[in-house]
């Protein structure tokens, strides 16, 4: 095994347990980690958890026995909508048609560093293909806005990682559930007749519906890098989805989760959210940066899959200060992305066609 892999297994801690969870691997090396492998993966092992429960920030997390069954609301967390609360999950949305439901947690977040773990559940009677549309979870600036991205507000600004039941674009070859990553300023739009494509970062397919045992997402962010895992086979391990360097979240922002249904449906249900602080050492540079005022980016964005007069680009990347950047060459044309992005301030060079 290439060494890189073999270090990243080590990083997601397979073969540890996961706090709570019977024979999961957990987010971090457990205590029979030899100190050989401690000292040779130097920096590598520093921003990892070591799952112990001071880690797990309860302020941040939706875990059982909840509070508040049967009321619109629990302790650190606000419902919406459609959601409603029993004492063995919290239901954004029943299967039935039209329903549109969230939860938000009450505290901003200003941790740096962290890992989500969501137990999930998406189930119902509509047989292939005809069942929809899926969960949205969000690290975002507002919360409690209602909207058309999976029950909550477009134009966002944040983070949100979608799963995705349905496929609305008849053309895509994408196989479904599908999970993808949003990073947005506020500007973008997500298209749902396109299933986010233009916006995705990235994404892999996830059979998650109907599963008749449970299923667990984790998502971790540390140091500009975004990762999202799946357990969805029982088989009590991470498998690997989007991998992705160069993100810029801010802290101070509100964890999220919401569903919602349209002429198909879908029971969607949380069961935990459990968020881990990564113990990571930063630059003092990094210390002294104010993390509030840092504006959601990443420095690469591929160029959305839309039809629109071409420009020849190269090397387009969506810079820290949120403005896309393009330089001109000689390689073939590409979609021009100044249509749906223009108030990112796209500047492209055109090829004079």
């Amino acid at each position: 095994m290439a060494a890189e892999g073999w270090i990243w297994r080590w990083r997601w801690g397979w073969g540890r347990r996961c706090p709570g969870r019977p024979g999961l691997p957990g987010p971090g090396p457990g205590p029979t980690t030899p100190l050989l492998l401690l000292l040779f993966l130097g920096p590598v092992a520093a921003d990892i958890t070591d799952g112990n429960s001071e880690h797990l920030k309860r302020e941040h997390s939706l875990i059982k026995p909840y509070q508040g069954v049967g009321s619109s609301s629990m302790p650190l967390w606000d419902f919406q909508g459609s959601t409603i609360l029993t004492s063995q999950y919290v239901r954004l949305t029943p299967d039935e048609r039209s329903k549109e439901g969230s939860i938000w947690n009450h505290q901003p977040c200003f941790l740096k560093d962290w890992e989500m773990h969501i137990h999930f559940k998406v189930h119902g009677t509509g047989k292939k293909n005809l069942h929809g549309d899926g969960i949205a979870l969000w690290y975002t600036r507002d919360r409690l806005v209602p909207g058309p991205v999976f029950g909550s507000k477009d134009n966002f600004h944040g983070l949100a990682i979608f799963l995705d039941t349905y496929p609305n674009d008849e053309t895509t070859e994408r196989v479904f559930p599908y999970i993808s990553v949003m990073v947005n300023n506020g500007s973008l739009s997500y298209d749902h007749s396109k299933d986010g494509r233009w916006t995705e970062l990235a994404g892999c397919t996830a059979d998650f519906r109907n599963r008749e045992h449970d299923t667990f997402l984790a998502v971790r962010y540390s140091r500009g890098r975004l990762t999202v895992m799946t357990d969805l086979e029982d088989k009590n391990e991470w498998k690997n989805c989007v991998d992705i360097t160069g993100v810029r979240l801010p802290t101070g922002y509100y964890f999220g989760a919401s569903a919602g249904t349209g002429d198909l449906s879908d029971n969607h249900d949380i069961i935990s959210m459990k968020l881990f602080q990564l113990m990571v050492e930063h630059t003092p540079d990094e210390e002294n940066i104010d993390w509030t005022k840092i504006e959601p980016s990443v420095n690469f964005l591929k160029s959305p899959k839309v039809q629109l007069p071409a420009v020849c680009v190269q090397d387009i990347h969506w810079s820290p200060t949120s403005t896309f950047l393009a330089s001109p060459s000689s390689v073939p044309c590409l979609p021009s992305v100044a249509h749906q992005y223009p108030s990112m301030g796209l500047e492209l060079a055109s090829s004079g066609q």
